[in-house]
């Protein structure tokens, strides 16, 4: 049955290749971040294994959020990860890092879909969604926080 939610089929398409790629970046981050959960080393073992934790679980959460709104856009969500390595921008890993990388990196992934997040932005506003408008600032704020709470243990 032909979707009629009030957002053209060009939007449609449009916010949901976006949110493909953001939900592949959530993704990389949450696989990422539980790696680093299950390997971290040095002093702030105690602190970095429980906030990686705290951490991996948020991003675990937000992925089924992502896969459905682009569900309800009409569109298959990528679910392998031969699909999500390829619509990433969320950098692997070739080697375990010292805390201190982890931290940095971690960083660097939250930075990476939080562009992510203000890219697909624009797209959903000029369709007048304010579902995933409201989805991506949900996003965007736990992601900047996120950062600027690893940030402050660099300095």
């Amino acid at each position: 049955m032909k979707i009629d939610i009030g957002i053209s089929d060009a939007h449609r398409k449009n916010i949901a290749e976006g949110l493909k790629t953001l939900l592949s970046d959530t993704f990389m981050l949450y696989l990422k971040t539980h790696g680093y959960h299950w390997n971290v080393t040095g002093p702030m073992f105690d602190t970095l294994h429980k906030m990686f934790m705290a951490q991996y679980t948020e991003l675990w959460n937000a992925v089924d959020p992502i896969a459905e709104r682009i569900r309800s856009l009409g569109f298959l969500a990528p679910g392998t990860f031969a699909e999500m390595s390829k619509l990433t921008n969320v950098k692997e890993d070739t080697k375990v890092p010292k805390a201190q990388d982890m931290i940095k990196n971690v960083i660097q992934g939250h930075e990476t879909v939080i562009k992510t997040a203000r890219e697909i932005f624009d797209v959903a506003e000029k369709g007048k969604d304010q579902a995933t408008m409201d989805l991506l600032t949900q996003r965007l704020d736990v992601h900047e926080k996120t950062a600027w709470m690893l940030r402050s243990l660099l300095e």
